[in-house]
Protein backbone atom coordinates (compact mmCIF):
# COMPACT_ATOMS: atom_id res chain seq x y z
CA UNK A 1 0.00 0.00 0.00
CA UNK A 2 1.29 3.45 -0.94
CA UNK A 3 2.45 5.67 1.93
CA UNK A 4 0.20 8.74 2.32
CA UNK A 5 1.59 12.28 2.10
CA UNK A 6 -0.50 15.28 3.09
CA UNK A 7 -0.39 18.41 0.96
CA UNK A 8 -1.11 21.77 2.59
CA UNK A 9 -2.18 24.18 -0.14
CA UNK A 10 -0.96 27.69 0.69
CA UNK A 11 -1.45 29.42 -2.66
CA UNK A 12 -4.52 31.48 -1.70
CA UNK A 13 -2.58 33.00 1.20
CA UNK A 14 1.20 32.66 1.02
CA UNK A 15 1.00 32.77 -2.76
CA UNK A 16 -1.40 35.62 -3.40
CA UNK A 17 -0.08 37.87 -0.63
CA UNK A 18 2.96 38.70 -2.74
CA UNK A 19 1.19 39.36 -6.04
CA UNK A 20 1.50 43.04 -7.04
CA UNK A 21 -1.88 43.57 -8.72
CA UNK A 22 -5.24 43.76 -6.98
CA UNK A 23 -6.99 40.39 -7.06
CA UNK A 24 -10.75 40.46 -6.74
CA UNK A 25 -12.62 38.70 -3.99
CA UNK A 26 -14.56 36.70 -6.57
CA UNK A 27 -11.38 35.33 -8.14
CA UNK A 28 -9.92 34.36 -4.77
CA UNK A 29 -13.10 32.55 -3.79
CA UNK A 30 -13.31 30.80 -7.17
CA UNK A 31 -9.74 29.53 -6.74
CA UNK A 32 -10.39 28.26 -3.21
CA UNK A 33 -13.65 26.59 -4.21
CA UNK A 34 -11.94 24.80 -7.08
CA UNK A 35 -9.12 23.64 -4.83
CA UNK A 36 -11.70 22.44 -2.31
CA UNK A 37 -13.01 20.01 -4.92
CA UNK A 38 -9.58 18.55 -5.69
CA UNK A 39 -9.24 16.21 -2.73
CA UNK A 40 -6.94 18.55 -0.81
CA UNK A 41 -7.72 18.43 2.91
CA UNK A 42 -5.85 21.56 4.01
CA UNK A 43 -6.16 24.94 2.30
CA UNK A 44 -4.77 28.19 3.68
CA UNK A 45 -7.17 30.90 2.56
CA UNK A 46 -6.02 34.20 4.08
CA UNK A 47 -4.57 36.05 7.03
CA UNK A 48 -5.77 38.50 9.65
CA UNK A 49 -2.86 40.91 9.39
CA UNK A 50 -2.78 44.66 8.96
CA UNK A 51 -4.09 45.59 5.49
CA UNK A 52 -1.57 48.40 5.52
CA UNK A 53 1.28 45.89 5.33
CA UNK A 54 -0.36 43.07 3.35
CA UNK A 55 -3.16 44.65 1.30
CA UNK A 56 -3.88 41.46 -0.65
CA UNK A 57 -5.22 39.88 2.56
CA UNK A 58 -7.49 42.77 3.56
CA UNK A 59 -10.63 40.86 2.54
CA UNK A 60 -9.93 37.60 4.39
CA UNK A 61 -13.13 37.95 6.41
CA UNK A 62 -15.12 38.23 3.17
CA UNK A 63 -13.26 35.26 1.68
CA UNK A 64 -14.34 33.14 4.64
CA UNK A 65 -17.90 34.41 4.33
CA UNK A 66 -18.20 33.62 0.63
CA UNK A 67 -16.29 30.41 0.04
CA UNK A 68 -18.23 27.15 -0.15
CA UNK A 69 -16.88 24.76 2.48
CA UNK A 70 -16.43 21.12 1.53
CA UNK A 71 -16.69 18.38 4.16
CA UNK A 72 -13.31 17.00 5.08
CA UNK A 73 -11.43 20.17 4.14
CA UNK A 74 -9.80 22.32 6.81
CA UNK A 75 -9.50 26.03 6.01
CA UNK A 76 -6.60 27.85 7.65
CA UNK A 77 -5.83 31.52 8.24
CA UNK A 78 -2.70 33.20 9.52
CA UNK A 79 -3.17 34.91 12.91
CA UNK A 80 -0.10 36.87 14.09
CA UNK A 81 -1.46 38.42 17.29
CA UNK A 82 -4.55 38.91 19.46
CA UNK A 83 -5.95 41.54 17.12
CA UNK A 84 -5.78 38.95 14.35
CA UNK A 85 -7.40 36.41 16.66
CA UNK A 86 -10.34 38.74 17.29
CA UNK A 87 -10.71 39.22 13.53
CA UNK A 88 -10.71 35.47 13.04
CA UNK A 89 -13.32 34.94 15.76
CA UNK A 90 -15.61 37.53 14.17
CA UNK A 91 -15.32 35.83 10.76
CA UNK A 92 -15.38 32.21 11.88
CA UNK A 93 -18.23 30.05 10.55
CA UNK A 94 -19.91 27.16 12.35
CA UNK A 95 -20.27 25.17 9.12
CA UNK A 96 -16.55 25.16 8.36
CA UNK A 97 -13.57 23.37 9.90
CA UNK A 98 -10.97 26.05 10.55
CA UNK A 99 -7.41 26.28 11.78
CA UNK A 100 -5.14 29.16 12.66
CA UNK A 101 -1.47 29.42 11.79
CA UNK A 102 1.09 31.26 13.91
CA UNK A 103 4.64 32.04 12.91
CA UNK A 104 8.09 32.91 14.18
CA UNK A 105 11.52 33.10 12.57
CA UNK A 106 14.60 31.01 13.22
CA UNK A 107 16.75 34.11 12.57
CA UNK A 108 16.89 37.28 14.63
CA UNK A 109 17.40 39.48 11.58
CA UNK A 110 14.22 38.32 9.89
CA UNK A 111 12.26 38.52 13.15
CA UNK A 112 13.30 42.13 13.62
CA UNK A 113 12.53 42.99 9.98
CA UNK A 114 9.23 41.14 9.72
CA UNK A 115 7.86 41.41 13.27
CA UNK A 116 9.90 44.29 14.71
CA UNK A 117 10.88 42.20 17.72
CA UNK A 118 13.21 39.44 18.85
CA UNK A 119 12.39 35.76 18.45
CA UNK A 120 11.78 35.48 22.20
CA UNK A 121 9.35 38.40 22.12
CA UNK A 122 7.52 36.98 19.10
CA UNK A 123 6.95 33.76 21.04
CA UNK A 124 5.64 35.71 24.03
CA UNK A 125 3.20 37.57 21.78
CA UNK A 126 1.82 34.27 20.51
CA UNK A 127 1.20 32.82 23.97
CA UNK A 128 -2.27 34.38 24.43
CA UNK A 129 -3.21 33.54 20.83
CA UNK A 130 -2.45 29.85 21.23
CA UNK A 131 -4.07 29.78 24.66
CA UNK A 132 -7.26 31.36 23.25
CA UNK A 133 -7.31 28.89 20.36
CA UNK A 134 -6.95 25.93 22.69
CA UNK A 135 -9.77 27.26 24.86
CA UNK A 136 -12.02 27.51 21.78
CA UNK A 137 -10.79 24.12 20.51
CA UNK A 138 -9.39 25.67 17.32
CA UNK A 139 -6.49 23.76 15.79
CA UNK A 140 -3.15 25.59 15.65
CA UNK A 141 -0.35 25.12 13.13
CA UNK A 142 3.08 26.71 13.49
CA UNK A 143 5.49 28.15 10.96
CA UNK A 144 9.20 28.69 11.41
CA UNK A 145 10.77 30.79 8.66
CA UNK A 146 14.36 31.06 7.42
CA UNK A 147 15.25 27.47 8.31
CA UNK A 148 18.32 27.38 6.05
CA UNK A 149 19.06 31.02 5.23
CA UNK A 150 17.99 34.51 6.24
CA UNK A 151 18.03 37.43 3.77
CA UNK A 152 19.57 39.58 6.52
CA UNK A 153 21.70 37.23 8.65
CA UNK A 154 22.89 34.72 6.05
CA UNK A 155 22.96 30.96 6.81
CA UNK A 156 20.81 29.74 9.69
CA UNK A 157 22.33 27.07 11.91
CA UNK A 158 20.37 23.81 12.44
CA UNK A 159 20.41 24.43 16.20
CA UNK A 160 18.69 27.82 15.72
CA UNK A 161 15.86 26.05 13.90
CA UNK A 162 15.56 23.34 16.52
CA UNK A 163 15.42 25.99 19.25
CA UNK A 164 12.67 27.89 17.41
CA UNK A 165 10.60 24.74 16.86
CA UNK A 166 10.97 23.84 20.52
CA UNK A 167 9.81 27.28 21.63
CA UNK A 168 6.72 27.12 19.42
CA UNK A 169 5.75 23.66 20.60
CA UNK A 170 6.08 24.74 24.22
CA UNK A 171 3.04 26.97 23.60
CA UNK A 172 0.85 23.99 22.78
CA UNK A 173 0.59 20.91 20.58
CA UNK A 174 0.95 21.80 16.91
CA UNK A 175 2.43 20.68 13.65
CA UNK A 176 5.31 22.96 12.66
CA UNK A 177 6.03 23.86 9.04
CA UNK A 178 9.70 24.53 8.30
CA UNK A 179 10.12 27.31 5.75
CA UNK A 180 13.07 27.68 3.39
CA UNK A 181 11.95 31.27 2.96
CA UNK A 182 14.35 32.42 0.25
CA UNK A 183 14.87 29.09 -1.48
CA UNK A 184 18.60 28.73 -0.83
CA UNK A 185 18.40 25.35 0.88
CA UNK A 186 20.16 22.31 -0.54
CA UNK A 187 19.37 18.66 0.21
CA UNK A 188 22.50 18.33 2.35
CA UNK A 189 21.73 21.43 4.40
CA UNK A 190 18.03 20.54 4.70
CA UNK A 191 19.07 17.10 5.96
CA UNK A 192 21.33 18.61 8.63
CA UNK A 193 18.59 21.01 9.68
CA UNK A 194 16.01 18.24 9.93
CA UNK A 195 18.34 16.00 11.91
CA UNK A 196 18.58 18.76 14.51
CA UNK A 197 14.83 19.48 14.53
CA UNK A 198 13.98 15.79 14.88
CA UNK A 199 15.65 15.98 18.27
CA UNK A 200 12.79 18.19 19.53
CA UNK A 201 9.81 17.09 17.38
CA UNK A 202 8.84 13.85 15.64
CA UNK A 203 8.69 13.72 11.84
CA UNK A 204 4.91 13.15 11.99
CA UNK A 205 4.48 16.62 13.49
CA UNK A 206 6.65 18.47 10.97
CA UNK A 207 6.05 19.76 7.46
CA UNK A 208 8.36 21.06 4.75
CA UNK A 209 7.77 24.46 3.13
CA UNK A 210 10.17 24.98 0.25
CA UNK A 211 10.47 27.84 -2.18
CA UNK A 212 11.76 26.97 -5.62
CA UNK A 213 13.69 30.22 -6.08
CA UNK A 214 16.92 28.24 -6.43
CA UNK A 215 15.35 25.35 -8.35
CA UNK A 216 15.94 22.82 -5.55
CA UNK A 217 12.53 22.57 -3.88
CA UNK A 218 11.74 19.12 -5.25
CA UNK A 219 15.11 17.65 -4.28
CA UNK A 220 14.71 19.20 -0.81
CA UNK A 221 11.32 17.49 -0.55
CA UNK A 222 12.97 14.18 -1.45
CA UNK A 223 15.55 14.74 1.29
CA UNK A 224 12.75 15.45 3.76
CA UNK A 225 10.84 12.33 2.72
CA UNK A 226 13.96 10.28 3.40
CA UNK A 227 13.91 11.51 7.01
CA UNK A 228 10.24 10.66 7.50
CA UNK A 229 8.37 13.90 6.77
CA UNK A 230 4.96 13.24 5.26
CA UNK A 231 3.49 16.74 4.98
CA UNK A 232 4.45 19.56 2.64
CA UNK A 233 3.23 23.08 1.88
CA UNK A 234 2.72 23.88 -1.79
CA UNK A 235 1.18 26.70 -3.83
CA UNK A 236 -0.90 25.98 -6.90
CA UNK A 237 0.73 27.45 -9.99
CA UNK A 238 3.85 28.24 -7.94
CA UNK A 239 2.27 31.42 -6.66
CA UNK A 240 4.08 34.05 -4.63
CA UNK A 241 6.04 33.98 -1.41
CA UNK A 242 6.82 36.26 1.50
CA UNK A 243 6.62 40.01 0.74
CA UNK A 244 9.15 40.78 3.50
CA UNK A 245 11.94 38.46 2.36
CA UNK A 246 13.96 39.77 -0.59
CA UNK A 247 14.27 37.02 -3.19
CA UNK A 248 11.54 34.87 -1.64
CA UNK A 249 8.97 34.57 -4.48
CA UNK A 250 8.45 31.10 -5.86
CA UNK A 251 6.61 28.64 -3.64
CA UNK A 252 7.00 25.15 -5.03
CA UNK A 253 4.06 24.39 -7.34
CA UNK A 254 1.42 21.98 -6.07
CA UNK A 255 1.18 20.26 -9.44
CA UNK A 256 4.96 19.65 -9.55
CA UNK A 257 4.95 18.15 -6.07
CA UNK A 258 2.00 15.89 -6.93
CA UNK A 259 3.89 14.64 -9.98
CA UNK A 260 6.99 13.99 -7.87
CA UNK A 261 5.09 12.11 -5.19
CA UNK A 262 3.29 10.01 -7.79
CA UNK A 263 6.61 9.04 -9.40
CA UNK A 264 8.01 8.08 -6.01
CA UNK A 265 4.97 5.94 -5.20
CA UNK A 266 3.35 8.07 -2.50
CA UNK A 267 -0.40 8.61 -2.16
CA UNK A 268 -2.00 12.06 -1.78
CA UNK A 269 -5.67 11.52 -2.60
CA UNK A 270 -5.56 14.68 -4.73
CA UNK A 271 -7.05 14.88 -8.23
CA UNK A 272 -4.25 16.05 -10.52
CA UNK A 273 -6.67 17.22 -13.21
CA UNK A 274 -8.56 19.53 -10.86
CA UNK A 275 -5.28 20.95 -9.54
CA UNK A 276 -4.16 21.56 -13.13
CA UNK A 277 -7.34 23.60 -13.70
CA UNK A 278 -6.67 25.54 -10.49
CA UNK A 279 -3.09 26.18 -11.63
CA UNK A 280 -4.37 27.75 -14.85
CA UNK A 281 -6.71 29.95 -12.82
CA UNK A 282 -3.90 30.89 -10.42
CA UNK A 283 -1.48 31.82 -13.18
CA UNK A 284 -4.13 34.02 -14.77
CA UNK A 285 -4.19 36.09 -11.56
CA UNK A 286 -0.61 37.30 -12.07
Amino acid sequence: MAVPVRIHEVGPRDGLQNEPGVISLARKVALIDLLSRSGLRDIEVGSFVSPKWVPQMADTDQVLAQLTPVPGVRYAVLVPNMRGWEGFLAARRDDMVTEIAVFISASEGFSQSNLNCSIAESVRRLHPVVAAAREKKVAVRGYVSCVTDCPFDGPTSPQQVADAVGQLRELGPMQVSLGDTIGKGTPARVTRMLEAVLGVAPAAELAGHFHDTGGRALTNIEASLALGLRAFDTAVGGLGGCPYAPGAPGNVATEAVLDLLQRLGYQTGVDHDVVAQAAELARAMR
